[in-house]
């Protein structure tokens, strides 16, 4: 089964670094993948998103026009993704930095308080992996299991760092658990 996805937000937000973990931890699962970013005007402080395919068969194009699942961390990612989710679909939204649902009937939403989740751990920054781990939480795309093992190799020199993320990985996880 084919799964597309669309990360989305501004430049420094880690919508490309967390594309990339989904689709480095799929294909350690074997899956076929495609990671596909896309920039604004400029990479910090511009609009900034990536589409990642997820397949058990051969992928036929990268362009996803219409994607099952959209985790966007600001609201113009928001006002821009969330007509273009197909029905059935989910959308994961930073609820810190959006203030707005969806009104469509014919999705699932998680809303996920990031940036208050990272900074109470420490690492503001790490706001895309509380989505993270709300999105892989819900949608099953990957197992939770398979990215902690890659996020701990791609952190495991900077331990403090590590750890931190691997709570905030944790929490958002946790939110996706408790909200279904």
């Amino acid at each position: 089964m084919q799964k597309e996805v669309t990360f989305a937000g501004f430049g420094g937000q880690g919508i490309m670094s967390i594309g990339q973990f989904v689709a480095y931890t799929g294909m350690e699962e074997g899956s076929e993948v495609v990671w596909l970013p896309s920039y604004g005007p400029e990479m910090r402080g511009g609009t900034a998103y990536c589409t990642v395919v997820v397949s058990d068969r051969p992928i036929g194009s990268p362009i996803i026009q219409n994607p099952q699942y959209a985790v966007v961390m600001n609201r113009p990612s928001f006002d821009k993704f969330e007509p273009t989710i197909k029905p059935g679909g989910l959308i994961v939204i930073n609820s810190s930095l959006i203030d707005v649902k969806s009104r469509r009937t014919d999705i699932d939403q998680l809303g996920v308080p990031a940036n208050e989740i990272a900074i109470k751990h420490g690492l503001p920054r790490s706001a895309n992996i509380a989505m993270l781990g709300a999105f892989v939480g819900r949608s099953g795309i990957i197992k939770s299991n398979n990215l902690k093992k890659f996020i701990e190799k791609k952190f495991g020199s900077r331990r403090e760092v590590l750890e931190s993320n691997m709570k905030i990985l944790e929490e958002g996880l946790g939110i996706a658990e408790n909200s279904q």
